[in-house]
């Protein structure tokens, strides 16, 4: 199996590509988003690897449904990543983050809250601090 930072890494870097498509519709949405995101392209990997399977031992495997361990580790990593990456980034790329994804600001109310002169500027904002948080999340991988 793709080593699970790799995987994580990629699946966040490829989520926040399209972040603007994203809508929060409560405090917290951007952690389940990108924690169903990461868990999405695992069950993927996983189904890829099933098409090719290897000898395997399933002695003791509950196929009930629940989140396996490793599901429920991926998801509080991603998190962290996420928390431990925004804490570097600038106040003013936090602010924009933490306003248009967990508050879900819209550009208008961002564009007041950053003190922008437009809501394109402020779209602006939200996406390099978007990209920053990344690439920080990137780095924090390796």
């Amino acid at each position: 199996m793709a080593d699970t930072d790799d995987l994580v890494q990629d699946t966040l870097l490829q989520t926040f590509k399209r972040i603007e498509s994203f809508e929060p519709r409560r405090v917290g949405a951007l952690q389940a988003y990108l924690r169903q995101a990461v868990l999405n392209r695992v069950r993927d990997e996983l189904r890829r690897k099933a098409r090719r399977p290897a000898s395997t031992d399933l002695e003791g495997v509950d196929p009930s449904g629940d989140d396996s361990p490793l599901e429920q580790a991926i998801g509080r990593e991603a998190v962290e990543n996420y928390e431990r990456a925004l804490q570097r980034l600038r106040p003013e790329e936090r602010e924009a983050i933490v306003a248009r994804v967990e508050l879900g600001y819209s550009y208008e109310e961002l564009a007041e809250v950053l003190a922008k002169p437009s809501l394109d500027a402020a779209r602006k904002s939200a996406q390099r601090a978007l990209l920053r948080l990344a690439e920080e999340m990137k780095v924090d991988r390796h």
